[in-house]
């Protein structure tokens, strides 16, 4: 089992750092600018945090936070905002160049091919790599960007899938977690390719960053493991009063409306509502999901008022068996019974006074005499 949480914990880091060595490869394609190389040098904190949860942790994660996705992450956005920024120079070829170039790799494909099976070589078999190579990196730029953020969201789900669990969080809160990721993957990843897609944004630098700074924000949530792990409530945190039992006792479900509202489809509303209004691109995508955004943010605000209002009233249950419990004291001291014996709940044994009442005249009966 040791062997097996070791095998998955550098696997799924040797996935990263090859993942994000892509991505600075297709930056220094682009913008062919080789001193780009130096991003590589961002996977160098990825290897430390290797060696020390290897060494101290025993390739186990980290309660509440994932270091590994969030440096992978720190590895990957650079690469994705210079090829989101120098998009212009991503032309897609046209498609009769496409065809002949197409129709050229493939001939050399097959050439290649026939050759290394005829001499089994090893020569062959690079130049066959080769040929491969330079046919994937013929294929539209733009697809090959579109390529690494749909691949990006994937590898952060199955990475932290694969990364072994840490802390107090259980399988069962695991697969919760993945399967929120893959709701919110799907989100960002429509949030991306429909805003930026627009002509009218990509001709405005500034938004482009904006609409970046968003998407980055929004990746924060990942490394994050809050929105599923319960906090167990002491008994003393009742008598603190409200605030202190509301955070304790729905913690997982504050963090996941904190997330949705500041992180994911705030940020998202925000930033559809100011593209609809101020810089007048409308479609009917963008409208759709503005809404959809809207709704889930009122949602999430609902359910916080509602949880609210739960708190309020088991406090105030809380609060009248407490007035109940000191007003038996009380009727037991006028009846003549001990509290003692109210708060045993038994009333067997109880000796009750008689009190003693006058005898009226009305009450009298005489004695008949003989």
């Amino acid at each position: 089992m040791e062997g097996l949480v070791l095998c998955n914990a550098l696997t799924t880091r040797l996935l990263f750092v090859l993942h994000s060595l892509v991505g600075v490869w297709r930056v220094t394609v682009v913008t062919t600018e080789p001193r780009y190389w130096l991003l590589a040098l961002l996977n160098l904190l990825l290897f430390l945090e290797t060696a020390l949860t290897l060494k101290f942790k025993r390739g186990r994660g980290y309660k509440w936070f994932s270091p590994a996705i969030f440096l992978y992450l720190t590895s990957i956005v650079p690469s994705l905002w210079l090829l989101e920024t120098h998009h212009e120079t991503q032309n897609c070829i046209s498609q009769s160049e496409g065809m002949s170039q197409n129709t050229s790799s493939k001939q050399d494909f097959n050439q290649t091919l026939i050759s290394s099976e005829q001499s089994h070589g090893r020569g062959d078999l690079i130049e066959m790599a080769r040929v491969f190579v330079n046919n994937l990196s013929t294929s539209c730029e733009k697809s090959w960007t579109l390529g690494l953020h749909q691949t990006f969201l994937l590898m952060l789900i199955i990475g932290r899938w694969l990364l072994p669990i840490g802390g107090t969080i259980t399988r069962d809160q695991l697969s919760e977690l993945l399967l929120m990721f893959v709701g919110t993957a799907a989100d960002i990843l429509e949030f991306t390719s429909e805003t930026l897609g627009e002509k009218n944004v990509r001709n405005n630098p500034t938004l482009v960053c904006a609409i970046l700074f968003v998407w980055t924000w929004s990746m924060l949530q990942f490394p994050l493991d809050l929105a599923v792990q319960q906090v167990a409530c002491p008994a003393s945190v009742t008598a603190r009063g409200f605030p202190s039992l509301f955070f304790c006792q729905y913690s997982a479900a504050l963090w996941n409306i904190g997330i949705s509202v500041f992180i994911q489809d705030g940020p998202f509303l925000a930033l559809r509502l100011i593209l609809m209004i101020y810089f007048k691109v409308i479609n009917q995508m963008l409208v759709f999901f503005a809404v959809k955004n809207f709704l889930v943010v009122t949602l999430h605000l609902y359910r916080l008022v509602v949880l609210a209002m739960d708190v309020r009233t088991s406090l105030q249950r809380q609060r009248e068996v407490l007035r109940g419990e000191h007003s038996r004291p009380a009727e037991s001291a006028v009846s003549g019974v001990s509290a003692e014996a109210w708060k045993s709940g038994s009333k067997e044994g109880l000796a009750m006074p008689l009190r003693a009442s006058p005898v009226t005249s009305g009450d009298s009966h005489p004695i008949p005499m003989p």
